[in-house]
């Protein structure tokens, strides 16, 4: 016996723009136009069409026939939502007017477009940076540990608080007083019950803090199965902020910003950088544990995120490496250049691309690249052309995501959808992060102004919350986060105010032990 009869789809069509299956940035009214074989039995359309937003609930549809009856047009009967994914389905129940069966299944995704239209009212430039300042500082402010005033990890982490993020913390605290968000006492206080929990509750491994502490008690947290001891670098950014909020109550006559130098300093001076050698070698070791003892051996090699640490351990007034520790575990004697282009860009170090964009924040937040050179490469150099790579990268789109634009930019280490992960160039899977542009701002005053905007004014009713911008969200599979991190909070207000008044930088690089060790290594620095 004969099969039954079958027809075909020959073509689909998303405002005369050809495609089968996914389309983004679809205008809210748009003519979805299929092109068949055979012409189509009117009657079976109604059953064997359906179109449906994310949820699955079902919108409505006018239906209009072309071309002697073998195309279907569907348009939407009202505006469809802005940033929203919806499907449009065929069944096999579709017929033809010869009573054929539609061969196969229809499937097309489409995501539609932005609402363009300002979320919030116009206000300066100046002003739009000071509210984003304030509001993300409440991360620190508001949501730090009621017992300890550490930075909590994210906003579901209770008590499980991040030494890394206390570091941005502090400097966020500077910030926040600095700008009379709240006063000098109120910032000297907090940053006092910090110091003095990391003295009489934390646990220290050879100086070194763990990466997770309980807020509450002061217990150390595993922050993988064998990671349950001190982390360097995480120690190194709590380090940096310390420093420097000790160059900031500089009162000789104040018994309480006394008492908190003196507090820093002890916690500065305990740090054992050589012991982190792991046995004498000439590079340093991301963790040691009291249980495992070398077991992770992660190495911290260039380039990364890093280069702090071997700042500060060079600067150590107590136990400080040597340059050779510097020149073989950091710059891996040389190794750690690239001198590649992309989009024309130069790139002294790293990876391919720059890699996520946190390595041109976090050791940035107190080193000051401007006119900052040593014999691998010029920091400022380095970190501009690692900013504009990533903005091109975004502006090119060779992922075709949607979204990215000249104003939708950054790519960096943040949440995702069912999961954290490292974004960056080679590592795209449509995800933006405003901490990638924002942060960002010095190296890339233009384009990063020109995402801030859009984020706020554009995408202000999705991504803008009660700490500032959401951690991250991708407008091809329309999700948006609801969390929000210390490590990706903190850099922005940093360096939107290093960008406006250079505050950090210039209060960190005035360290005396930083000036003698950054020249130890070899750097060049209009502060040395």
């Amino acid at each position: 016996m004969p099969g039954p009869k079958l027809f075909t789809l020959t073509s689909s069509f998303v405002n005369n723009i050809p495609g089968n299956s996914n389309f983004t940035n679809v205008n809210l009214s748009p003519i979805l136009t299929f092109h068949f074989s055979n012409a189509i039995d009117h009657g079976s359309v109604g059953n064997a069409f359906s179109l449906t937003d994310h949820e699955g609930s079902s919108v409505s549809y006018s239906t209009s026939f072309e071309n002697h009856d073998s195309s279907v047009v569907i348009r939407p009967s009202a505006s469809l939502k802005p940033l929203t994914a919806y499907l449009l389905k065929a069944s096999t129940g579709l017929q033809s007017q010869d009573s054929a069966h539609l061969k196969t299944a229809i499937n097309l995704n489409f995501t539609t477009s932005i609402d363009s239209s300002d979320k919030f009212p116009r206000i300066s430039d100046s002003a739009l940076l000071t509210l984003v300042e304030q509001q993300t500082f409440k991360y620190f402010w508001d949501f730090g540990h009621p017992v300890s005033g550490l930075a909590r990890e994210r906003m579901s982490s209770n008590d499980v608080v991040t030494t890394g993020g206390t570091g941005f913390g502090v400097m966020a605290i500077l910030v926040g007083a600095q700008r009379n968000f709240i006063t000098r006492v109120q910032a000297l206080s907090r940053i006092t019950t910090i110091v003095n929990f990391y003295a009489n509750n934390v646990t220290p491994y050879h100086g070194a803090f763990p990466h997770w502490i309980n807020g509450a008690t002061g217990a150390t947290i595993p922050f993988s199965s064998q990671d349950d001891g001190g982390d360097l670098v995480e120690t190194a950014y709590l380090m940096q902020g310390l420093l420097t909020a000790r160059q900031y109550f500089s009162s000789t006559t104040d018994a309480d910003e006394i008492n908190l130098r003196n507090r820093i300093n002890i916690l500065w001076k305990q740090v054992d950088w050589n012991w982190y050698r792991q046995n004498g070698q000439n590079t340093l070791c991301w963790h040691w544990s009291p249980n495992f003892n070398w077991s992770t051996n992660q190495q911290i090699n260039g380039w990364n995120e890093a280069m702090i640490t071997y700042v500060l351990a060079a600067s150590s007034p107590t136990d400080s490496v040597s340059k050779i520790v510097y020149d073989n575990g950091w710059a891996n004697n040389g190794n750690m250049r690239n001198g590649n282009s992309f989009f024309g860009i130069p790139l002294p170090l790293g990876p391919d691309y720059g890699g996520p964009l946190f390595f041109s924040h976090y050791s940035f937040l107190g080193i000051n690249p401007n006119g900052l050179s040593d014999a691998y490469a010029n920091y400022w150099t380095q970190d501009t052309a690692h900013a504009r790579i990533n903005y091109l990268y975004c502006v090119n789109n060779p992922g075709h995501f949607a979204g990215y634009s000249n104003s939708c930019w950054g790519l960096t280490a943040s949440d995702e959808q069912n999961g954290y992960d490292a974004h960056s160039p080679t590592n795209d899977k449509g995800v933006i992060t405003p901490t990638a542009a924002i942060s960002s701002l010095p190296y890339t005053p233009q384009e990063s102004m020109s995402a801030l905007r859009f984020f706020y004014y554009k995408l202000g009713d999705k991504i803008w919350g009660q700490y500032g911008f959401i951690d991250a969200f991708n407008l091809t599979n329309v999700w948006y986060d609801s969390d929000f991190l210390a490590i990706d909070q903190g850099p922005q207000i940093i360096m939107i105010e290093n960008y406006r008044s250079s505050l950090l930088w210039n209060l960190f690089m005035s360290c005396p032990e930083i000036k003698s060790g950054m020249k130890k290594l070899g750097f060049q620095s209009p502060y040395l």
